[in-house]
């Protein structure tokens, strides 16, 4: 489904049941799951060696993983776990970016997606919202498996992986970051939330 902002006055019109998804009620989402923190690594049965240590990666949802930028650039782990796709919700050179792109990739098969979204409140990171759902839905639709990242794997890079939950599965906001919650430990910006909620109502009037 294709999200663009033209009818947005006429929705707001219309009432949601349960009310609109507000900034505090995604805070509250955010707070309410505790994450296990001693499961094992994707593609290690244990947290034994000093490999797994470098390694920060979490499967959120059937075949789509978030982590790192360390573990971003570990080319040898990302096919080890049979990595297909890989999103950078932080591609730059400047600070608080990761400077990957299609061509760092280029010695194997993994497709790449970068966006040039800073993790600042202020940044509109909702006008990738539709290009990051569409390319992890290709991705899954071929049998791949997707790997999502910025910087630290919890604002950014989140933020995406819900927004694709919410636009492509139809899951509510809370409840995606919910889901990803039992597996990682995320925090969107307030920016970034703010945002979520208001994606969340317009996909909920949109399906009245």
């Amino acid at each position: 489904m294709k999200i663009t902002w033209r009818d947005r006055d006429r929705d707001f019109l219309q009432t949601l049941e349960g009310g609109e998804t507000t900034f505090a009620s995604l805070s509250h989402a955010l707070r309410e799951n505790r994450v296990d923190f001693f499961k094992a690594i994707p593609g290690f049965e244990h947290v034994v060696d000093n490999y797994t240590q470098d390694i920060d990666c979490d499967e959120v949802y059937p075949n789509i993983y978030i982590g790192d930028a360390a573990t971003a650039k570990n080319k040898q782990y990302l096919q080890k776990i049979g990595i297909t796709h890989v999103l950078n919700a932080a591609e730059g050179n400047r600070f608080g970016h990761v400077n990957t792109n299609q061509y760092y990739y280029r010695d194997t098969a993994i497709e790449y997606l970068g966006i040039p979204a800073s993790d600042l409140p202020t940044v509109d990171i909702s006008k990738y919202f539709n290009d990051a759902a569409n390319f992890i839905d290709n991705a899954l639709k071929r049998n791949g498996k997707v790997f999502v990242h910025c910087v630290m794997g919890v604002s950014r890079s989140a933020t995406c992986v819900i927004a694709f939950l919410m636009i492509k599965r139809n899951m509510l906001c809370a409840d995606a970051i919910r889901l990803i919650r039992k597996s990682r430990s995320i925090h969107p910006n307030d920016g970034f939330l703010r945002q979520l909620a208001a994606l969340d109502n317009q996909l909920r009037r949109h399906r009245l």
